[in-house]
């Protein structure tokens, strides 16, 4: 079992990449300043959530552009959802594909809107990859005794 201050070390190099791959910004860690002792698996919880809530939108989308006849306000609005819960959680990459998503709707560009929606579902398995490593490594920090840095 690695000690205390090497899987605090690991753990910050691994939240330190994770935002210089771009795939998560600041409002991740004003996600994270809303947890305290009271409610410890706060952020756990919300991107559980988000990502329930991702895959009822993806199934949505999927659906909304398999018709014949396309509603391109339907699809942006379920866009502009996923858009801002992803911002909510600080989950960038997610959200900047959204932003291409939208315009392809505007334009009632199917072709980009397929696209951008498969390519959301691979940022989305991607962060969600992400996302489970993180707290994989946050509970081997809990169970030897560490705390999160700034949390002490």
């Amino acid at each position: 079992m690695y000690g205390v201050s090497q899987l605090q070390r690991q753990l910050a190099e691994y939240t330190s990449s994770l935002f210089e791959e771009g795939f998560l910004d600041d409002q991740f860690n004003q996600l994270q300043q809303l947890q305290d002792e009271s409610n410890p698996e706060f952020v756990v919880e919300v991107v559980t959530l988000f990502f329930e809530d991702t895959e009822r939108l993806l199934n949505e989308l999927a659906k909304a552009l398999g018709q014949e006849s396309i509603d391109f306000k339907r699809v942006d609005a379920h866009v502009r959802q996923l858009k801002g819960s992803s911002s909510s959680i600080g989950a960038q990459r997610v959200q900047k594909v959204c932003i291409a998503f939208r315009n392809y709707c505007e334009e009632k560009n199917v072709e980009g809107c397929l696209k951008s929606l498969q390519e959301i579902k691979q940022e989305c398995s991607l962060v969600k990859s992400k996302f489970e490593t993180l707290f994989k490594m946050e509970q081997q920090l809990y169970a030897a005794g560490g705390r999160l840095p700034g949390s002490e």
